[in-house]
């Protein structure tokens, strides 16, 4: 059993995890912090995105020759496996701590395993403390990595009927700025944005996230549709183009890429691919103090005739965006 400085640890490093940000591409949030054999903290780390080093050697590294007997208390099972750095198994082991206390186990195929290497390394080991926590800060990457495909966001702007554009066609601005910029904190979240062909064509977008004090990467513009996309088009030179109309098939290729987190923002038909295959895990929706009667729907037909068939959302989150509603919630599947 984890003693009461190992879990007040476990809450330290859980607000390690999450004071980073999110954590984009292809690992998750994680943070670590170590005791001395008095239960005293001696130093602490948390990870800040691939290619930097993991939370538990950023702690060592801070710990020195201290680490010597002390207790690592992580919010993830210490990977087991040589990616972009080493793995934090060896460097556990080299440190000669005496006790692992970790939440989460690593649902990775080829990180895995690390809780077993430890323990043959003589090594005493703590699974899942405080592990629902634990999980639920990586509730995208976890769900992501286990499955073998993206998290799915679809994002929609609609009036109160559900409306995206105009009979005549238009659509710009039907939301007012602060939600426009909540879409960009949205997008700041996430590995990929996409949309179809037709919204390049009409709309050219430019996919990218523009708030004032942004200094990350910006995601991944991803095309879905089989036309050519003109070079003239704001995303010509930095799209994916999936050359498919299946988002299967998208989102194979961006699993491919280790793109964890995808953000829908295509059109009608585009949506209505994702949400009829079954693959949209997360709805994130706008609505406008506004109505229009008439113009295209937030999401093409799904072939639903009745009500035992619609699809089924859990609203976690209701909140103004200015003049605007913000309705955050998630696909219900049957276990």
């Amino acid at each position: 059993m984890p003693s009461s400085a190992e879990l007040a640890a476990m809450e330290r490093a859980l607000r390690l995890a999450t004071a980073a940000g999110t954590v984009r591409g292809p690992n998750p949030r994680v943070g670590c912090v170590i005791l001395d054999s008095t239960d005293v903290v001696i130093a602490e780390g948390a990870h800040l995105g691939a290619g930097s080093d993991h939370a538990e050697v950023v702690a060592l590294k801070a710990a020195g020759p201290a680490a010597e007997g002390a207790t690592a208390v992580v919010t993830l099972e210490p990977c087991n496996h040589t990616g972009r750095t080493g793995p934090c198994v060896e460097a556990l082991i080299n440190s000669g701590v005496a006790r692992v206390v970790f939440g989460q186990s690593d649902p990775h195929s080829v990180a895995k395993g690390g809780a077993d290497a430890l323990e043959a390394a003589g090594i005493v080991v703590e699974r899942g403390v405080l592990e629902d926590d634990c999980l639920a800060i990586n509730t995208r990457w976890s769900t992501a990595v286990h499955r073998g495909w993206p998290w799915v966001i679809w994002k929609v702007a609609a009036t109160l009927d559900g409306r995206i554009s105009a009979s005549d066609g238009t659509a710009t601005w039907i939301t007012g700025e602060d939600a426009r910029t909540d879409v960009h904190r949205l997008r700041a979240e996430v590995d990929a944005i996409l949309v179809g062909t037709s919204t390049v064509l009409s709309d050219n977008p430019q996919l990218s996230v523009r708030l004032p004090d942004f200094s990350g990467a910006q995601p991944l513009p991803v095309v879905m549709g089989l036309r050519d996309i003109p070079m003239s088009c704001a995303v010509s030179a930095t799209a994916l183009h999936v050359r498919s109309r299946d988002p299967h098939e998208v989102l194979r290729v961006l699993q491919e890429r280790e793109i964890r987190t995808l953000l829908v923002e295509g059109g009608a038909t585009v949506a209505a691919a994702f949400v009829q295959a079954g693959l949209v895990d997360e709805v994130r929706w706008y609505t406008a103090p506004a109505i229009l009667g008439s113009g295209t729907s937030a999401i093409a037909d799904l072939g639903i005739s009745t009500l035992s068939e619609r699809v089924s959302l859990k609203v976690s989150n209701v909140q103004m965006c200015g003049a605007d509603v913000r309705i955050d919630a998630y696909v219900v599947r049957e276990a």
